[in-house]
């Protein structure tokens, strides 16, 4: 077997902890303190009046706006102060599911070349759509929602040194919980390139690959998104996109495939607090990611697939 160069690991894990800590530190500061600020009052006035038509009320604009500037965590801790019934926290964790710490996760993917913009608008776009369609489809959840496990903070900061050494503590943090998993990971990952398992495994995932419409080799990236997220798998996703050189179109198709479904253990389990049956919500994810990639892949044919058409009508013309 295949000896581990675990230089070559470390080296990885440093230079993704840097790479993501010079976005996750300003962003986490930045939203850390707007959080006590007018700012964000101000975006929930302003998303309030959309809210009946996803049946949610107005304060459930909360954890949608915490958790899109800021994480899940911050998202659920506000969730939790909230009165709502199981039918509107299962609305909120779906939503929540598909868009969420959009500034962080989104620029990894403008890393791998794909719009930022692009991204964001289409994350956005499955996590109303998706509201609107169980609002409306779904007849029943109308009990109150009983929260376990986990408690909310009450505990406010006063005056702004306190706000400020709150909101530097919570980057400081969120870049040494980074660390921590960042650095053992691409440690294993060095270790199943060297023993070639990344290659049995991208072996395996060929033919889920193809039916989607996206590109064979790519199905490391895929994996790693999956089970590490967007911002977690940042040091997988960034070296394959360097490394096997894909195309426009076959990156976009990934990254927005994982836009929709990414993290699907600890995004699926963070929600268990909140008493909702996670099972559907996983459910939910996987289906519309991959009804998305479709069409995506239908209407955006790769190179070869539109060479291939175009002379098809020759090849018949004798």
């Amino acid at each position: 077997m295949k000896r581990v160069d675990w230089r070559k690991g470390l080296t990885s894990g440093w230079r993704t902890t840097w790479e993501l800590g010079k976005i996750i530190f300003p962003v986490t500061l930045a939203i850390s303190l707007l959080q006590h600020t007018p700012v964000i009052d101000w975006l929930v006035r302003i998303l309030t009046p959309a809210m009946s038509w996803m049946g949610l009320p107005g304060e459930a604009a909360i954890p949608l706006v915490l958790g899109n500037l800021l994480n899940l965590y911050a998202a659920i801790g506000a969730i939790l102060t909230l009165d709502l019934t199981v039918k509107q926290v299962f609305i909120v964790a779906v939503m929540l599911s598909f868009s969420h710490n959009l500034f962080v996760e989104s620029a990894v993917c403008r890393r791998v070349g794909v719009s930022a913009g692009l991204v964001m608008g289409v994350r956005m776009a499955l996590a109303v759509l998706s509201a609107f369609m169980i609002h409306w489809l779904w007849q029943g959840g109308e009990a109150a929602a009983q929260y376990g496990l986990v408690a909310p903070r009450e505990a406010q900061p006063e005056g702004w040194m306190e706000i400020a050494g709150i909101a530097l503590q919570t980057a400081a943090t969120g870049i040494l919980q980074l660390a921590i998993i960042i650095f053992p990971l691409m440690m294993g990952i060095q270790m199943m390139k060297d023993w070639r398992w990344l290659d049995r495994f991208a072996e395996w995932m060929v033919p889920l690959m193809r039916p989607l419409g996206m590109e064979a080799r790519g199905s490391i990236i895929i994996a790693g998104g999956l089970l590490f997220g967007l911002t977690m798998g940042a040091g997988v996703i960034i070296e394959q996109a360097k490394e096997k050189g894909f195309t426009k179109r076959d990156m976009t198709i990934m990254v927005l495939f994982l836009g929709a479904c990414h993290a699907v253990v600890e995004d699926t389990l963070i929600f268990v607090p909140l008493g909702i049956d996670v099972l559907p919500l996983l459910l939910i994810r996987i289906i519309v990611a991959i009804l998305m990639t479709l069409c995506i892949a239908w209407f955006w044919p790769s190179a070869e697939q539109g060479h291939m058409s175009n002379r098809a009508p020759q090849e018949g013309s004798v």
